[in-house]
């Protein structure tokens, strides 16, 4: 599912509220989980999973046409840990 679809099918369960606002809506809580996780945050979201930022630590790679050794710099990664729920849900344990 895309950004669009989940605006869409909000907005098609919700018929007292117009698009735009959903939209609004849906823009602003990925930009506050943007923004925590810059921030170094953890969100949290019960049942649904957690998103963290890891960070990885600077080594030497290897550029896989040439084989040639390559420096790769640290860098933070966004992760995801899914919720039990969620978990058992994908599990077929309604």
């Amino acid at each position: 599912m895309i950004r669009s679809e989940l605006i869409q099918k909000i907005a098609d369960e919700n018929p007292h509220l117009y698009q735009r606002d959903v939209e609004r809506i849906v823009n602003t809580i990925f930009n506050e989980i943007t923004e925590a996780m810059a921030a170094g945050n953890r969100v949290e979201l019960r049942g649904f999973g957690a998103f963290s930022v890891k960070k990885r630590e600077a080594r030497t790679g290897r550029n896989p046409r040439t084989g040639e050794a390559v420096e790769v710099e640290e860098k933070h990664v966004p992760f995801f840990k899914t919720g039990k729920l969620l978990r058992e849900r994908l599990n077929g344990k309604d």
